[in-house]
């Protein structure tokens, strides 16, 4: 096995694989950054031209999108607030926050720099631990995935900035999207009013660009006077590659543990079926907060806040891929369609596949380590155009994120009706965030909507409808208790100690 590793690192060294890990990963970067053009996307377009492709240049190329594309998604959400792709949603709390207070070049250095490490140790632990490591995921039933679930709509929703009824709220709201269309477990429609256009349900990539791009897009042009502020920040000197580079300072801030912890966080969330990037870096930025020493920076420009999401959605990726491999189970919709690419050419994922098989597949766990590395390249190569994205004429610049936008929700639909449920999303998100309400729980209501009732409905039809089955589970039982930490230490201890103080200041007065 070490010798066929070694062997997928020379590969890599061959000029047309490498172009085709290099092409991957820049096709990755622009498709993860502009909103409505996500890393599945473009493996999805690229899956047809795979069918010509030798085996190792397909599963190179596919490996650099995927890294690339879960990476990007925070650049425009650094930049313009809109992040490109689901998984950079968290990131741009933070993100954007720092980049109109003048850090624009700090904060896309340390995205970048976070990905790399997380992406880095999600392709060692693959290469190390595949086989071993991918048993862990047999062991979680259906209770224990109803309960991490549950654990990540509850962290997402304590973890909102503002009023906490407000965040309930706008998590409510997105599981009651999730639920409209065909149930799942019965061949019947739900909540589509007699349509036959909602039977089909409101797919993702309409809800991700209505709540972040169109909502940005009415924002923008409803306060002018905002639109010009990162602008007159961006334009106080011009950045230098070096500018890019994460202070020192500020990554022993953030420290090896918090880096490590938010890596695991994310291996294991990619390696269970339906994780993804998202719940990853939600869930790795709820434990960051637990543990900061200012948690209250959180959500107005912290840099540990950032690197931990970016840290953990990256490393999501090595971690997708053991169950794919192993089991022949996606983590995430990437893997779902590079599950394709492997069958395309006949590759069976399963048990016997990196023993039959590991010679061909080798490449792609290299490429992985690999790509991470050109992930925090990218940024001091590209970093000025990066930051330039504010500059743009923003015009121009949001016509063209309006085009892309729905021209990506109706590539992924051929829809024209999901087309207008994404500029509807877009305007009820619009006025989400002008009375206060936070859009970020009302996209992970939208993700995780599906998953909750799924395992929710399925342990009670096991457990007969008896709700201990989600305290008989260990695993579950954890969980649970884990949900209950956070909700302590993020909200109750905090709410109690500000109790407390209110008391304090009135007696002393």
């Amino acid at each position: 096995m070490v010798a066929d590793l070694a062997q997928g690192f020379l590969a890599l060294a061959h000029p047309a694989t490498f172009l085709h890990l290099i092409g991957g990963f820049l096709l990755g970067l622009v498709f993860g950054a502009i909103p409505g053009l996500t890393a599945t996307l473009a493996i999805a377009l690229l899956l047809p031209f795979t069918f010509g492709m030798e085996v190792t240049d397909a599963l190179v190329m596919v490996a650099g999108i995927y890294m690339a594309g879960i990476y990007s998604g925070s650049i425009t959400g650094i930049t313009l607030n809109i992040p490109g792709a689901p998984s950079g949603a968290i990131t741009t709390l933070d993100g954007h926050a720092l980049m109109k207070r003048g850090e624009g070049p700090q904060a896309l250095g340390m995205s970048a720099f976070s990905s790399a490490l997380g992406g880095l140790i999600g392709a060692v632990v693959l290469i190390a631990l595949a086989q071993p490591v991918s048993s862990l995921a047999l062991l979680f039933q259906t209770p224990d995935k109803f309960s991490l679930v549950l654990m990540a709509i509850v962290t997402v929703t304590i973890v909102s900035s503002g009023s906490l009824s407000k965040a309930i709220a706008a998590m409510v709201l997105g599981l009651m999207i999730s639920t409209v269309g065909i149930d799942p477990m019965v061949p019947e429609g739900r909540f589509d009013f007699g349509s036959y256009h909602l039977i089909e349900g409101i797919g993702l990539l309409p809800a991700v660009i209505g709540l972040f791009a169109v909502c940005e897009l009415i924002a923008q042009a409803a306060t002018p006077s905002a639109m010009t502020r990162a602008d007159r920040v961006a334009q106080v000197r011009a950045p230098r590659r070096r500018d890019f580079l994460p202070a020192r300072a500020r990554i022993r801030e953030v420290g090896p543990v918090a880096y490590a912890k938010s890596a695991v966080i994310g291996v294991v969330i990619g390696m269970l079926p339906g994780g993804g990037a998202s719940m990853a870096s939600f869930i790795a930025y709820a434990e960051a907060k637990r543990t900061a020493r200012r948690p209250e920076a959180f959500g107005k420009g912290s840099y540990e806040g950032l690197a931990a999401s970016e840290t953990a959605n990256n490393a999501m990726c090595g971690g997708a891929v053991i169950p794919l491999l192993t089991m022949g189970i996606p983590g995430d919709a990437v893997t779902a369609i590079i599950f394709g690419v492997l069958l395309l050419h006949g590759l069976v994922p399963g048990p016997a596949l990196l023993g039959s098989n590991f010679i061909e597949i080798a490449p792609m766990f290299a490429a992985l380590f690999v790509s991470s590395i050109l992930v925090f390249l990218s940024v001091l190569a590209f970093g000025p155009v990066y930051l330039r994205l504010s500059q743009i004429n923003r015009g121009l610049l949001y016509t063209f994120i309006a085009l892309v936008s729905m021209v990506g929700v109706f590539a992924s639909s051929w829809s024209v009706f999901q087309m207008w449920m994404a500029l509807a999303i877009g305007v009820l998100a619009f006025l989400m965030r002008r009375f206060g309400y936070p859009v970020v729980p009302a996209l992970m209501g939208v993700i995780l909507g599906p998953y909750f009732e799924e395992f929710l409905r399925r342990s009670l039809i096991v457990s007969e409808g008896d709700p201990t089955i989600f305290l008989t589970s260990p695993a579950s039982a954890a969980l649970l208790v884990l949900t209950g930490v956070f909700v302590w230490f993020l909200r109750l201890r905090p709410a109690l100690r500000d109790r407390q103080s209110a008391r304090e200041s009135g007696e002393g007065e």
